[in-house]
Formats: structure tokens, C-alpha cells, sequence
């Protein structure tokens, strides 16, 4: 840290450093105060022990994205805003083909507008912990190759959840016994680049996917540091784990990002962070060479500003895996973006859950359900039992985390079983784990057999299908709807997809979404519900100091 502050303040890097972009270096500063002021939040996920990171070094990523820029200046990134900023992907798309606008440029727009943003103390979100050194060579030859364009994902920049294996980046799950892990892309990634997305870099999330500490603030990371909510920093929860992705997206760091989801680590920082996140029915895309929590609910899934955005990462991801068995015979020519834009409300079934109707942002959007000629029926579920559902992850990890390691981590990382793990945290708690490890203690104290850890899936997914299908068979439901996060678990267990969307924002400015849960590989069915809700209601801001 001393050899940081005592950097030249600027990054020149050419004999005419007037003709090359100026980045200010990162100088630490004392957080002191904040911390204080954090700790008397009465909510433990508010109360922070660290905001920056102790590990990442911000002046090597300036310094990678300054020898990216060129000569990309302020008035560039000014005169380029209105064409990017906000947009959807066929939007900026319809730019570079009318030639305002070329894949290099809108790479640079957003390496500056995260050096902009990230690299001021009283604006940074702590979002960002690695970028790709190639991106604006990959955007280089997109911009050479457009007759090779056949996918709309074709040299658009995304940003990936730092638990999914990018080559070239390091995947941490922004643990320090990852810190410098360096594996082959995820099957996922591969389907992006092989239709000619840019990868552009790696965001923050809670450590360990959120399966660490069993209390302490969403989006906190030993890699990262603190993730912060761009609609009220450390005002408002980012939601975890995938709290980098939602954060990015909000502040328009990339046109789109990929999260993860155990149970609600995509729908949460989705509604926390007002954009819209799609968990997909586990299987329809591959886990390969993902850090994993549990390969029975695990998925990758779509982060981005809209249901379009969200339509075309979904199509890009989407593939047979032959490594990933849940993959097998899942649908395929799945129609995800064609016909997108006829989706409608009106004559389709939804339930609205009783308990939630009290809040009236809930009602109101309810209210324009019917009023867009959808069919709302009132209900009461019946409570689903959860016995068993944390047993699931914590005795899938124990076994699916170890087989990650021994097929993808660097030599280098030699602790690879939990108790290993575990020690090697326990070497430097302040700095592995500030907030302790509660729920790695509770891997190896656990003692589920593979017989009794069968039994637990079914029970449990039986429970989670009967709490979505005894509705929705009653009452015909094409979809049921709910707040935020609140049916994330039921969802989890039942392996149904769901769509979170900005429906409003609360008295004090935080964001509020609603989410339509669908069966199993309806995604299709569910992005068109979006496509239907967002025209009508028109209702997401972009936070208002990231405009």
C-alpha cells in the first residue's frame, strides 16, 4: 500500500502525453470515519468493517485501461453518451451500423466511464476487480469482421461475475486463496466469444458466492472490498452475491453482465440495483467452470437494463455441455429473441400472493397488469418446508467446491479440501475474513451421507413444486408474482425461472422490483412478460449521480 501512494500521479504513456488519455493514480484514504458511521446501521448487512479492498491494486487495472485508451479524451466520452448511455444492445447496434459509432469506441467509451467513476473516492462502487487487457484489440477485429456477424451480442462489451472462469483474468470468487488463480474459459464464456462478444472484465460479489460468513454486508469481497449501491451508497444493500454485476449494469459500466444463482444471488442485486435479472431453470445453461456452490441449483444467468438485453445474453449463453450433465436434452432452438418484441399481458393468468398486496407498489403494479388485459387472481400459498434445503448446499459444496479446484485452479493453490481451506483463512482472519467463515465451519462439521443427501433433494424439490403448482393448477396460472427476492428459495428448490423487473422505487429512493416465476424452461414465455411490462410502465431511472 505505501508503494501505491507514493506512485507519480498520472500514467503517461507516450513521448506526447497531451495525445494520450491521463489517469489519475489511486491513492487509499482513510475510511475510518466511514466505518464508524456504518457501524451504528441497524442492519448487520450495512455495518462495514472494510470498503476498499487490502489486496487489489485499482493503479495495475488504470494502468491496463489507460494503455487501452489511446487517445480517447474527455470530450470523446461526452460526445459518444447520448449514443451508448442507457441504451439497449439492438440500439447501439443500429449506431455502429449506421457508422457514428464502432465496437472500439464503445469499448473505450466504457473502460473510461469505469476509470471515471471507480477511480474517484467519493463515487467508486468498488464493482470492478479485474479488466481484460484484450479487449480493445478484440473490439479491433469485430470492428474489421462485421460481415462475420451473426448473433446481436456481436462485439458488444459484458462484464462477468467474478466466480466464472475467464482466461486471461484471474477467477477468485474474490477470495484471497484465489487471488491469482488464472483458469480456461467457462463453457459459457466460450459461447459468448464465439459469438463475437467482447469479454471486458471481472465484477466483485460476495465471497464465496455468498457462502462464507453467516452474517455481514452482501457484496463484500477480501478481493474486491465493498461493493456500493449506485442508487444510495451505503445507503442501500447491493444485494448479493452477484452484487458487482447488478452494480455495473446500473452504472452503465457494460451494456450487460452474467451473474450466478444458488437461491436469489441474480434476483437479488437485480431489484436492489433497479435493472432486470433473469434465473434461469437450472440446466439450460452450463456450470462448466464456474466456482460452485451446488451443481442441483446453480446457474448462470442475464443482468442487463432491460428484458431485450436480457433475451440476446441469455440466446448468447445458451448451449448443450457435454461436461455439464444438467444440460442434457434441455430445450434447444429456444426462441428467445425472435417474436420478443409481440409480447403481451393481456388474456395471460397471473397469481398475485395475498400477503404481498399491502405494499402498494406491488398493487399498483398489479393494477396495470389488469389494466394491459391480464388475469389476476388473489391467493394465499401454502407455506413450503424448508427442512433440508441448507443441508443441500452446505453438503454439494463440501464435494463440488474440491472438484473445481482439483480441474481448474492454478498450481499454485494447494489448499483445495474445506478443512485446508479453512486454515489457511484462519492464518490471517483481519485480512481472509473479516467477517468469518461460519458457513465453511458448517461444511466440515457436516456429516450427510450421499443416501441421505438424495432423499433431501427430492423431499425438498417436491416441496418447492408443490408450493408453485398447487396454485397454478387451480387457478391456471401462466405465471405467479412476487416482490423482489421473496420466493427466491421456493423458486431455488422447484428449479423455476424467474424475471425480475423495476416496478418502482421506494419513499427513500430505493429500488423495488417485481418477479414472475414460470415452470420449468419458460424463458421465454417470461421475457416476453417483460418486454410487455417495461413498455407500459416505462419506470426504471438510472441513479441519478452515475448519469
Amino acid at each position: 500500500m505505501k508503494k501505491i501512494i507514493f506512485l507519480s500521479l498520472f500514467f503517461i504513456l507516450a513521448c506526447k502525453p497531451t495525445q494520450k488519455t491521463l489517469i489519475s493514480a489511486w491513492v487509499p484514504y482513510d475510511e475510518t470515519e466511514e466505518l464508524a458511521k456504518s457501524a451504528t446501521n441497524a442492519s448487520t448487512r450495512m455495518q462495514y468493517k472494510l470498503i476498499q479492498s487490502k489486496i487489489l491494486d485499482k493503479n495495475a487495472i488504470w494502468k491496463n485501461i489507460a494503455e487501452q485508451l489511446g487517445t480517447f479524451s474527455e470530450e470523446d466520452y461526452q460526445t459518444l453518451k447520448p449514443l451508448i448511455l442507457e441504451q439497449n444492445i439492438p440500439t447501439i447496434q443500429s449506431h455502429i451500423q449506421s457508422g457514428s459509432l464502432n465496437y472500439e469506441k464503445l469499448t473505450q467509451w466504457y473502460l473510461y466511464r469505469i476509470v471515471k467513476y471507480e477511480n474517484d473516492k467519493d463515487k467508486m462502487l468498488n464493482a470492478i476487480v479485474a479488466i481484460s487487457p484484450e479487449a480493445v484489440m478484440e473490439a479491433r477485429k469485430r470492428d474489421k469482421n462485421k460481415s462475420n456477424q451473426n448473433h446481436p451480442i456481436y462485439g458488444i462489451p459484458i462484464l462477468v461475475k467474478d466466480n466464472v472462469n475467464v482466461a486471461g483474468m484471474p477467477t477468485t470468487a474474490g477470495t484471497h486463496l484465489l487471488r491469482n488463480n488464472i483458469a480456461a474459459d467457462a463453457f459459457i464464456i466460450t459461447q459468448l466469444k464465439d459469438k463475437g462478444a467482447i469479454i471486458l472484465g471481472k465484477t466483485n460479489l460476495s465471497e464465496w458466492a455468498n457462502f462464507l460468513h453467516l452474517t455481514g454486508p452482501n457484496g463484500y469481497s477480501a478481493v474486491g472490498g465493498q461493493t456500493l449501491n449506485p442508487y444510495g451508497r451505503k445507503i442501500f444493500d447491493t444485494g448479493g452475491s452477484s452484487a458487482g454485476s447488478g452494480v455495473a449494469v446500473a452504472a452503465n459500466y457494460a451494456a450487460a453482465a452474467v451473474g450466478t444463482e444458488t437461491s436469489g444471488s441474480i434476483l437479488s442485486p437485480s431489484w436492489q440495483n433497479s435493472i432486470i435479472g433473469l434465473k434461469p431453470t437450472t440446466g439450460l445453461l452450463s456450470r462448466t467452470g464456474i466456482v460452485p456452490i451446488s451443481s442441483t441449483l446453480d446457474t448462470p444467468g442475464p443482468m442487463t437494463k432491460n428484458s431485450t438485453d436480457s433475451a440476446i445474453l441469455l440466446s448468447a449463453m445458451s448451449g448443450e455441455d457435454e461436461n455439464d450433465p444438467a444440460t442434457i436434452n434441455n430445450p434447444k432452438n429456444k426462441k428467445y429473441i425472435e417474436g420478443l418484441q409481440t409480447g403481451t399481458l393481456k388474456g395471460l393468468r397471473f397469481g398475485a400472493i395475498k400477503n404481498f398486496l399491502g405494499d402498494s407498489i406491488y398493487k399498483q403494479s398489479i393494477n396495470t397488469i389488469i389494466k394491459l388485459g391480464g388475469i389476476v387472481i388473489e391467493y394465499d400459498p401454502e407455506p413450503m418446508n424448508f427442512d433440508g434445503f441448507g443441508t443441500i448446499l452446505t453438503a454439494d459444496m463440501k464435494v463440488d467446491l474440491p472438484n473445481y479446484l482439483n480441474k481448474y485452479a492454478s498450481d499454485k493453490v494447494t489448499s483445495r479440501s474445506i478443512a485446508k481451506i479453512i486454515a489457511y483463512n484462519n492464518s490471517d482472519p483481519a485480512l481472509k475474513i473479516p467477517y468469518g467463515q461460519g458457513r465453511f465451519d458448517g461444511m466440515l462439521s457436516d456429516k450427510t451421507s450421499a443416501e441421505e443427501l438424495q432423499q433431501i433433494k427430492v423431499k425438498v424439490k417436491k416441496e418447492g413444486v408443490q408450493f408453485f403448482e398447487t396454485p397454478m393448477v387451480k387457478y391456471q396460472l401462466d405465471a405467479i408474482l412476487s416482490i423482489n427476492n421473496n420466493n427466491a428459495g421456493q423458486a431455488a428448490a422447484a428449479n423455476y425461472p424467474c424475471l425480475t423487473i423495476p416496478m418502482g422505487y421506494k419513499a427513500t429512493g430505493e429500488p423495488w422490483g417485481l418477479t414472475f416465476i414460470a415452470r420449468p424452461y419458460q424463458e421465454d414465455y417470461l421475457l416476453k412478460m417483460g418486454i410487455a411490462f417495461e413498455k407500459a410502465t416505462t419506470i426504471r431511472k438510472s441513479p441519478q449521480a452515475y448519469k
